[in-house]
């Protein structure tokens, strides 16, 4: 199993144990404070009494939904954020108030009190963790083969002064692996470099194939200290290339 394989299937079960997690905390927060409504006012009228607290838990819902939209667009929704906290504060505060309601507030263990606010802020935290994922998967650079990066226009203009090549002495025998004797660490990156603009991305295959057509042959280990160069460079290319637009 590759580490790729390994990191999506517990995405998969985290992901799983997070909303069941979710669904249970809402539901039973959700029964206390039907309980609650039921022993002010509501007792009388089932339906309504089951009813009651979809008005506090209806902005919680449609937060936590506003909130996912907004995340995988990659903005932030004030709205949805400020609906999701009032949701759920209003939920943990009612649920707790509940307690004590129907009788002495000083004889009601502490305990008591735990157990009401449980539920609803389980529910919280495990949206926040769920979220907290979303945001990773959406920012996660994903290299594609047919789409350019439209970030690296910038990086393609500032080395169009560059040389149009290095100058890479080639050896007339080279070993079966790693470098030749004649190319250093700096000159693979340039080769690397040069590819990676004119491609319009940058990836392992890129740079390798690039030394590949120099007449080149690279290692792993060496080409992954090449990458430890590039990576850093484009990646700041990238974060700033939007404001020189």
């Amino acid at each position: 199993m590759t580490k790729q394989a390994a990191e999506r299937y517990a995405l998969v079960a985290a992901g799983a144990v997070i909303v069941a997690l979710t669904v249970g905390g809402f539901w039973l927060s959700y029964a206390h404070l039907a309980e609650v409504a039921g022993q002010h006012g509501l007792g009388s009228s089932p339906a309504r009494r089951w009813a009651w607290p979809a008005t506090l838990d209806a902005f919680i819902v449609a937060g936590e939904l506003l909130m996912l939209r907004a995340g995988l667009r990659r903005v932030t929704d004030g709205w949805a954020i400020a609906l999701t906290a009032t949701g759920s504060v209003g939920s943990i505060a009612l649920n707790v108030a509940g307690v004590s309601g129907a009788g002495s507030a000083g004889a009601v263990p502490l305990l008591d009190y735990v157990v009401a606010a449980v539920p609803p802020t389980a529910a919280l935290l495990a949206f926040g963790v769920l979220m907290r994922q979303i945001h990773q998967l959406v920012d996660r650079p994903v290299d594609h083969p047919d789409t350019p990066s439209p970030k690296l226009a910038d990086p393609l203009a500032a080395t169009s002064t560059q040389p149009p090549e290095p100058q890479v002495r080639v050896p007339e025998s080279k070993p079966r692996g790693g470098r030749p004797a004649g190319a250093t660490v700096e000159q693979l990156a340039e080769i690397g470099r040069i590819a990676a603009v004119e491609k319009g991305r940058l990836t392992r295959e890129i740079v390798r194939k690039a030394v590949q057509d120099k007449g080149l042959t690279v290692s792993g280990k060496r080409l992954t200290e090449v990458m430890g160069i590039l990576r850093p460079e484009f990646e700041a290319d990238a974060d700033t290339g939007p404001d020189n637009d």
